[in-house]
Formats: C-alpha cells, sequence, structure tokens
C-alpha cells in the first residue's frame, strides 16, 4: 500500500519500500521532521517534552523504540507510556503540559498496517497547515541531530491510563454514585489492544461488572478490527451466553465505540454520539458537531432541545475546529466517536462508556429499548478500491453537474440530499479507497440510494 501521509497522520503496511509502505527510514524521517516542527512551533522554549504511545500490534514496539531514538537524537525529551490508547494520550499530552504526543497506530485498519498520530500542544491532530509543513520537512534527503551532550532523556510512565480514567469518573456531569449503583453486567470486546487494559480499570471504578473477550495482547487482533457488526459476530453471542446487561466493543487504539443490547444486537456505530450527546444535551444545553459523513439522527436529537447542529467535512480536526467556533458541548463522527471537551478535544471511547452508562441512570430501561427514544435512521456503507486514484475529482465533478438541481455540498468529496435520504462519497484520509455513506427512513432505500452511486462511480471510472 502506499504510504499514506494525511490530516489523520502517516499510515501504511508495515515492510517493503521506503516511501511506499511504512519502513524504519520512513519512521525516522517523519519523527525528524516532527522534532523540527515541534521546535520551529516553540521557538522560546530550551526544553522540549513529547509524550509517545502505541497500541498493540506486532510492529508496534519496535516501532516504539525507533520513535524514542528518534526523538532523543533531536534533542527532545521523550514520556514512554507503552502501550496506551489514543485518547489517553492526548489528555496527557493536555494535561502534562507537553510540547506534543505522538501515537502509534492505524487505528480501525487490519494488524499488517501501523501509522503515526501527531498531536500538538493541546493534545488535537495538528492543523492543516502544520501538516502540509510535516509532510514537506519528512521529504528531506538529510536531519541535523543532536551532539552527545544534548540527546533528550527517555523516561517511562506506566500510570498514564489511570490518570485518563481518574479525570472520567470525576467529571462533574457524571452521576457517579448512580452508575456505580446500576450493578450491571457488561462483555467488552478489546481487540487484543490498549482497550485490554483500560476497560478493567474504567469498568471496576464504575463498579460495573465485566468480561472481555479477546484480551490478549500478543500483536496479533482476533478479527478484523474495525467495530462493525460483521467483525463483532462472536461478542453478539458472548453477550447471550452471559446474559450481560448490554455489551460493548471498541479499535485498537479506543477512540471509536459501538454498543449492544443484551439481545446481542448491534445498535450502530452511528448511535454511539446520540446517545452519548443525549445524555450531555440533558445536563447541559448547547451546540452541536458532526460530519457530513453522520447520521441526520444527531441533528434531530438536538434541535429537539432546542439547540444548534453543525456538519463538518469528515475528519477529527474539522469536528474540533468547527467545536471551538460554536463553543460546542459535545461532538463526534459517525464512525463511533465521541468528543466531550470538558475533558480534552479528542474522540474518546472510554468517555464516552462512561456518558452511555450515565444515560442509562437517566432512562432507568434495558439497553434495547433505547431505540425507541430517539430518531430511527438507517445507513448503508460501501467502499470502491481504486487503482487509480486521480480520477476521483474527475467522476465527483460530473456527479456535481448531474445533480446540480439538488445543490450538491462538496467541502469534502460530494453529499448529496434527496427526498427520501442522503448519500455522500469521499475518498478515503486513510486507504486508497472511495467511501460511500447514505442514510434513509428504511433500510432498502438505504442500500438503493448508496448501490445506485456505486453503480454511477464505477461506471465513471471505467
Amino acid at each position: 500500500m502506499t504510504l499514506i501521509k494525511n490530516i489523520s497522520g502517516f499510515r501504511g503496511t508495515i515492510g517493503g519500500v521506503n516511501n511506499e509502505n511504512l519502513t524504519p527510514i520512513d519512521i525516522v524521517n517523519s519523527i525528524a521532521a516532527f522534532s523540527l516542527l515541534i521546535k520551529e512551533n516553540n521557538p522560546n522554549l530550551s526544553d522540549y517534552t513529547v509524550m509517545t504511545g502505541r497500541d498493540g500490534r506486532k510492529s508496534g514496539e519496535s516501532i516504539l523504540n525507533i520513535v524514542n531514538s528518534v526523538f532523543s537524537s533531536m534533542g527532545i525529551n521523550v514520556i514512554n507510556c507503552g502501550i496506551s490508547t489514543t485518547p489517553t494520550l492526548c489528555w496527557g499530552v493536555l494535561n502534562n503540559k507537553s510540547v506534543a504526543g505522538l501515537m502509534i497506530t492505524a487505528s480501525h485498519n487490519p494488524e499488517e498496517y501501523n501509522g503515526l498520530k501527531f498531536f500538538n500542544s493541546d493534545g488535537e491532530f495538528l492543523s492543516r497547515e502544520d501538516v502540509d509543513k510535516l509532510i514537506k520537512y519528512s521529504e528531506h534527503d538529510s536531519f541535523k541531530f543532536s551532539l552527545n551532550d544534548d540527546l533528550g532523556i527517555i523516561t517511562k510512565y506506566d500510570n498514564l491510563i489511570d490518570d485518563h480514567i481518574d479525570a472520567i469518573v470525576n467529571l462533574e456531569i457524571l452521576p457517579l454514585k448512580d452508575i456505580q449503583s446500576l450493578k450491571l453486567f457488561v462483555v467488552a470486546d478489546a481487540i487484543n489492544s490498549g482497550g485490554s487494559i483500560a476497560l478493567p480499570k474504567l469498568f471496576e471504578r464504575l463498579s460495573i461488572n465485566y468480561k472481555i473477550i479477546n484480551s490478549d495482547i500478543n500483536g496479533s487482533f482476533s478479527h478484523t478490527p474495525e467495530p462493525l457488526k460483521e467483525n463483532l459476530k462472536d461478542l453478539s453471542k458472548k453477550i447471550k451466553e452471559n446474559n450481560a446487561d448490554f455489551g460493548l466493543a471498541v479499535d485498537p487504539d479506543v477512540d471509536r465505540l459501538v454498543f449492544f443490547d443484551e439481545n446481542g444486537e448491534i445498535l450502530g456505530e452511528e448511535n454511539t454520539q446520540v446517545y452519548c450527546s443525549d445524555f450531555v444535551l440533558s445536563k447541559l444545553k448547547g451546540d452541536t458537531v458532526s460530519t457530513l459523513s453522520s447520521s441526520n439522527a444527531l441533528k434531530d436529537l438536538t434541535l429537539s432541545y432546542g439547540c444548534n447542529y453543525h456538519s463538518t467535512p469528515v475528519g477529527e480536526m474539522n469536528v474540533v475546529k468547527k467545536m471551538k467556533e460554536v463553543n460546542a458541548v459535545v461532538g463526534g463522527e459517525g464512525g463511533g466517536g465521541i468528543i466531550y471537551p470538558v475533558l480534552h478535544y479528542g474522540r474518546d471511547a472510554l468517555v464516552g462508556i462512561a456518558l452511555f452508562l450515565a444515560l442509562l441512570v437517566n432512562r432507568s430501561s434495558k439497553v434495547s429499548k433505547l431505540k425507541d427514544d430517539f430518531p430511527n435512521y438507517y445507513m448503508k456503507k460501501l467502499k470502491i478500491t481504486l487503482k487509480d486514484s486521480n480520477v476521483i475529482d474527475q467522476v465527483f465533478g460530473k456527479l456535481v453537474s448531474k445533480y446540480s438541481d439538488l445543490s450538491p455540498n462538496t467541502e469534502d468529496g460530494v453529499r448529496i440530499d434527496f427526498k427520501n435520504g442522503w448519500v455522500h462519497m469521499r475518498k478515503s484520509n486513510t486507504e486508497p479507497i472511495i467511501r460511500i455513506f447514505s442514510e434513509s427512513d428504511t433500510q432498502t432505500n438505504a442500500d438503493k440510494i448508496a448501490g445506485d452511486i456505486e453503480k454511477e462511480i464505477k461506471n465513471l471510472i471505467n
């Protein structure tokens, strides 16, 4: 796979040829470039410290060693947090006054992938301008490394997940004692990564009884890690076998979250932000933000509280930027990402779990009954693998022209709103594919909308 460099970080398959996959040389150049950017953005500092962490992939440990060594060789101190979660690292950077953070993860991609997620001193994704600089710097032929006396110091810190969870359970908005009194039993799929460490710690602090499946961190994932229904059949089975009150799954870096009811039925990753946002809005009225690919359910929910909803192009950076502009009280992405800015501006499955439990306190009902209280939409998600990504702009241009009477939104690919639903098509930030999202009031309609657009795109490509 071609090494992809964009606002979501640098990502590729492990090994192979430099600049075509994620190799040790690519990692060295990327971290040296990030070090240059850090120093450029902090010209008045004489001492620089970054936090680093990784998910549970087989390649993670060797990459972490390279990353930490390069930072040190560039004169930057390192707090090495080992196996962690992306939201934990982001929270840690913000609260430990580090100048930056680096998480080694390919998120929901299969185990043969890995990547580098870069964060600024606020624990947020880099701005588009900084990403452009980072990409340019990473293509340098050579870097000036520090002399012996100026090498950065590498220290190990193993308690960052505990610190992060402390901050969550102490959030003022949470009815902690009421959550603890629920005495629920939960089955959770940790996908053999950082969730295997973080989820038990969170459940114990919230007095939730639990069973973790896929808990061994051995470098391999027990199934395709994207938290979708087709990848979580074992979780569904275990929920029913154990008579659990509900279930949940996270992705390898624990920034995406999906819930299941007591019958082993998935509630849908699109509903994660809806359920969590409902609890927040019930306590704190304000604007919400999500992406053009996210369900209209959050918009409907927000309007029902008399508040304003905003949509953005896909990407956490875009959501966070808009959240700050409108002072949103909650936001996220339809892929199972929830952002509660009181804690930090980043997708966080751990705080999402806490907010969901708080919603159960409010509702006093079985999880299977929740859907009855929320807008009911159906989605279809497709993808088209690309041989030549250069044709995408031409294809999208033709679709905009064809549907011009519907005023397509072109902020991020193309979104077309029909009378009975909508479709959004865009080039992925993390894979060489076109993603197609559709939504309607029935599954049949959603399937048809997505299928029709898929056929049109394939005809235009071929």
